[in-house]
């Protein structure tokens, strides 16, 4: 029982982070060209908890990309991030 509630809860603070992210995005953003893309999926249920997310984002200070997902069950935690960006100073 204890590793379900575990999975669970690591299943949701995995989710929030590319909330927070997103809005750290948008805080720092300047006029001009800006674009975002986002897909996720959550499941916790009898069998384990996992979470998954795609986010692409151009912005006036550079290009990001970060895909990640991350799957709890009775035999432990696994997952996998990729990372890539960009930034640039403008004049």
């Amino acid at each position: 029982m204890r590793m379900r509630t575990f999975a669970r809860a690591l299943a949701v603070g995995a989710l929030a982070a590319p909330v927070l992210i997103g809005c750290a995005g948008l805080a720092s953003a300047d006029e001009g060209l800006d674009a975002n893309f986002g897909k996720g999926q959550f499941v916790a249920n009898e069998n384990g908890a996992g979470v998954a997310d795609t986010n692409s984002v151009v912005s006036p200070d550079g290009v990001q990309h970060t895909d990640f997902w991350i799957w709890s069950d009775d035999n432990g935690v696994s997952g996998a991030f990729t990372g890539s960006g960009a930034t640039w100073k403008q004049g």
